[in-house]
């Protein structure tokens, strides 16, 4: 089955741009439930968005959430995620369609790890669509978008993968 094109997505999902890169729209809030407490206040217990990458916004620049996040590979083409966990460890994983060429289809980021990602192809009309799945519920007030001298201060052995995602 091919994948729809670019602008039908778009338009079928109801995607916007997002302050960190790419678009999204959230699809679910447990607002089913009692909103759970967290250090930055009441959160709902989960919520979940569409993310996209696209040829014309391809990156997801540094950003850090409180909350742990599961993304699930769905649509187009791989998305290369670099994680730089709070020791100085750089991790990087690619979410694709394809395992059997090292592609994840799940992925997990704990909350207070640093993460970026990219579209690897970026050519007219590509793309990478996932979902994340943020436990507790995300909230803006949870994220931080990196300043790029703060993180190059911070962790100068990746300087390059800083930027080249800022």
């Amino acid at each position: 089955m091919a994948s729809p094109p670019l602008d039908a997505l778009l338009a079928a999902l109801q995607l916007q741009p997002h302050v960190e890169g790419g678009y999204f729209r959230r699809t679910f809030q447990a607002d089913h439930r009692a909103p759970i407490p967290t250090a930055g206040g009441d959160r709902w217990t989960m919520t979940s968005i569409y993310y996209l990458l696209t040829h014309d916004r391809p990156i997801g620049r540094w950003h850090r959430n409180a909350s742990d996040i599961l993304h699930y590979f769905h649509l187009g083409g791989p998305i290369e995620y670099s994680m730089i966990h709070p020791d100085g460890t750089l991790e990087t994983a690619v979410m694709g369609p394809d395992p059997t060429q090292g592609h994840t289809l799940q992925l997990v980021v704990r909350g207070g790890v640093w993460k970026a990602s990219a579209l690897r192809c970026r050519s007219d009309g590509a793309y990478g669509l996932i979902s994340e799945a943020v436990a507790p519920g995300f909230d803006y007030a949870d994220m931080t978008l990196a300043d790029r001298d703060e993180l190059l201060m911070a962790f100068p052995q990746h300087r390059a993968r800083i930027l080249a995602m800022t």
